[in-house]
């Protein structure tokens, strides 16, 4: 039997039997993506966790606003400018208010820190037989198997009370980091043919230090480094529950499933190139204008070759300048904002205040041109993908690490809203979907 062959012949007997006719969406109302017609979000749950906001509804009509995005209430923009003029890392104490709905006094923090602190590393045993044994191409994978496979290191996996739950989730937390570069370094010796660096998490090194310390071969960062990912991480921790991986959470704690399970599904959401992948493609674009616009001061010749991407004829043929726009923020993204600001500092150290340069005109030259040429009054604006790309690149984190860092940020989020679903949900989450096909009458063996 030529398997080859018939997936050719049957993946057009697949394609064809999964296609709806586009217009039966119109006539039956559908939401599809969960949107409605204006745009807004289908309003299926309530969170106390994250508020994004980006317009205004009058009359039926989006108007674009400037972007806020809150936590537990509290605008991030005030979250992230307290803790910097303190001097201190966010990141836990983000966790925390995520967590648990309030700002962490001074002790309460120093106890979650050491927490955190004393779970980085991997139960005995775990790191040989899960993950250099088993290495993946693809570290979100290797991600998603590693929290699956901490379900058999647990000796309560299954049990649902609200402690145990808190012990699995702040567990994740901890460990993400450790998971993430572990499976990075597995794949680059593995896969890449590269030296095998494991090295032990220090146990006096905040989120964003770790991760820094464990992926590189030398251990070494400079505190702007630390600072410019730990403000990165806050920023990812928590965009509300309609995003796509934390509604995926909610989904799945809704069956009432083990933790583990409902955490490996909002990793396999994140993994999805038009959820979390976003920062490879901005990279990659900018990659091309580069390519293509040798002189990046030329404002002229840059907007020509934008407009050349807007009008299908660069780059991927999308009509798309990646990092630009978002379904929600209108007139700015807030998290842009503060990387953008961030990313200068971060430039300067790194003296590649050119190549900021050219971000920052494709910021300002694009939402013009996307209106003249879109012929649409749509207001947009960089999002956080836009810079965030850019910022790893400076900290000479590798393509493949993006979306994981996403998620070492995001498992915060995740967990406050599986703690949220399991307390307050109390109904397994279905929606409806109608047939359209109609009644088809069974043919007998001897009669097709």
């Amino acid at each position: 039997m030529d398997v080859q062959a018939f997936l050719e012949a049957h993946a057009k007997l697949a394609e064809k039997s999964s296609t709806i006719d586009p217009e039966l969406h119109s006539r039956y109302n559908t939401k599809r993506g969960l949107r409605n017609d204006n745009g807004t979000g289908v309003l299926i749950g309530l969170t106390e966790i994250g508020e994004v906001h980006g317009y205004v509804v009058d009359d039926q009509e989006r108007v674009p606003t400037e972007g806020r995005l809150s936590y537990r209430g509290i605008d991030v923009a005030e979250i992230v400018k307290g803790f910097q003029v303190d001097h201190r890392f966010g990141f836990e104490e983000v966790a925390y208010l995520l967590l648990f709905g309030s700002l962490p006094k001074e002790n309460d923090l120093a106890e979650f820190r050491l927490l955190l602190r004393s779970k980085r590393a991997l139960p005995e045993g775990f790191m040989e037989d899960m993950i250099l044994s088993a290495p993946s191409k693809d570290i979100m994978n290797k991600l998603g198997r590693s929290v699956l496979a901490a379900y058999s290191y647990d000796e309560t996996p299954e049990d649902p009370s609200i402690a145990n739950v808190l012990r699995q989730l702040i567990d994740m937390i901890a460990r993400f980091p450790t998971f993430v570069a572990y499976g990075y370094q597995a794949k680059r010796h593995y896969y890449d043919g590269e030296s095998l660096f494991i090295h032990t998490p220090d146990r006096e090194l905040t989120t964003s230090e770790t991760v820094l310390q464990l992926i590189r071969p030398d251990k070494q960062f400079t505190p702007l480094e630390a600072e410019t990912l730990d403000l990165a991480l806050v920023l990812h921790a928590e965009h509300g529950g309609g995003n796509n991986s934390a509604f995926t959470i909610h989904v799945v704690s809704s069956a009432d499933t083990d933790t583990y399970s409902a955490v490996a599904a909002g990793v396999g959401s994140l993994k999805g190139a038009k959820h979390g992948g976003a920062a490879q493609r901005v990279v990659s674009m900018i990659d091309d204008i580069k390519a293509h616009v040798s002189d990046w001061g030329n404002t002229s010749r840059l907007t020509d070759y934008l407009v050349r991407i807007l009008r299908k004829d660069a780059y991927d043929r999308s009509g798309l300048v990646y990092g630009i726009g978002h379904a929600v923020y209108t007139k700015s993204d807030p998290r842009a904002v503060l990387l953008h600001q961030k990313a200068r500092d971060l430039a300067a150290e790194k003296n590649r205040e050119a190549e900021l340069e050219l971000y920052e005109n494709i910021a300002r030259i694009t939402p013009l041109l996307f209106q003249d040429e879109k012929h649409t009054d749509r207001v947009i604006s960089p999002n956080v993908d836009f810079f965030s790309g850019f910022v790893y690149r400076m900290l000479n984190i590798p393509e493949e690490l993006f979306t994981p860092l996403f998620a070492v940020a995001r498992i915060a989020g995740w967990s406050a809203h599986r703690l949220e679903e399991i307390v307050s949900g109390g109904k397994i989450i279905r929606p409806a979907y109608k047939n359209v096909l109609g009644r088809i009458p069974y043919v007998p063996m001897t009669d097709r």
